[in-house]
């Protein structure tokens, strides 16, 4: 049947109107973004003057040579792959092992669980006893400190939790006959099933961890074990004693206007390299997980 609404003009002047108003968006989220690209290439001059918007001036790749020769800045980086993963890793096995359980609605002590996780979302023990409590373990200067304690986020708890309830019951039933267990359940059948829902969940899990930086300025002591988060931090700071690019002060102040920008730019890097990969599940994997509450 053909639809007699697409040559109407109120049909049109809808898609003009949805067109417009998308490109805007388009547009308010790109030019931030390609702001930044052309700050990190242009003269520290030119960025003062306000004369960059999204073409550089004054084209110079200085402070890239600065990073790009800075040890400091590799380990960093370096640490902050290894941070997201294990605790990425971490999160997706608990979140995923909770999610499962309290999607059981015969499960004893369900709505307890529940509530418990819910509780955290509106009170929490406070920075000092955070601290105290990671210290006491013994868990400061290692991966475990940043891993642990945001191990599991409630939303996406939630929402793998709806998720997990909406599969037919009826897949389980017959695994069970076949005489697979729970955990045998789970990997076979409930989480080749749930790609959408999972790959949703380690774009916002490592995301979190990458551009994560507090946890790390606190429970960690050791220069060499800093994320790069952190380090740009320090660099943003002025506070780059640790560099070994062997730049003179002089050089470093030169270049002060777009290092920002610059670094910006080289951690967002594996981000933006991974998220094409991921999208096609995110819309899919959130809408999925909140079709049930």
């Amino acid at each position: 049947m053909v639809n007699v609404h697409r040559s109407t003009r109120g049909h049109r002047v809808f898609q003009g109107v949805n067109g417009v108003i998308l490109t805007a968006v388009v547009v308010v989220t790109l030019y931030p973004f390609l702001n930044i690209i052309a700050r990190s290439l242009s003269g520290g001059r030119q960025i003062r003057a306000g004369e960059v918007t999204l073409w550089p001036k004054g084209f110079n790749l200085t402070t890239y040579r600065i990073v790009f020769h800075d040890s400091v800045f590799w380990r960093s980086y370096g640490n902050t792959v290894f941070y997201t993963v294990v605790s990425t890793a971490v999160a997706m096995v608990l979140t995923t092992c909770y999610a499962y359980v309290l999607s059981k609605k015969h499960l004893k002590g369900r709505s307890v669980l529940v509530g418990a996780a819910v509780f955290t979302m509106f009170f929490t023990g406070g920075l000092i006893p955070n601290y105290v409590l990671v210290t006491s373990l013994g868990l400061k200067n290692t991966v475990w400190a940043l891993a642990l304690p945001n191990a599991i986020s409630v939303f996406n708890l939630l929402v793998m939790k709806a998720f997990f309830e909406s599969l037919p019951s009826d897949l389980e039933e017959a695994a069970q006959i076949d005489g697979l267990r729970t955990y045998g359940i789970l990997l076979r059948i409930v989480l080749p099933l749930s790609k959408a829902v999972v790959a949703t969940m380690v774009l916002f899990y490592s995301v979190s961890f990458w551009n994560s930086w507090f946890g790390a300025f606190l429970y960690m002591d050791q220069s060499d074990l800093m994320p790069v988060t952190v380090y740009l931090r320090n660099m943003i700071a002025g506070a780059t004693g640790g560099s070994n690019a062997g730049a003179a002060t002089e050089q470093l102040s030169q270049v002060a206007a777009n290092i920002q920008a610059v670094t910006i730019v080289l951690t967002s890097l594996p981000i933006l390299c991974v998220y094409p990969f991921v999208q096609r599940y995110f819309v899919s994997g959130v809408m999925l997980g909140a079709v049930k509450g």
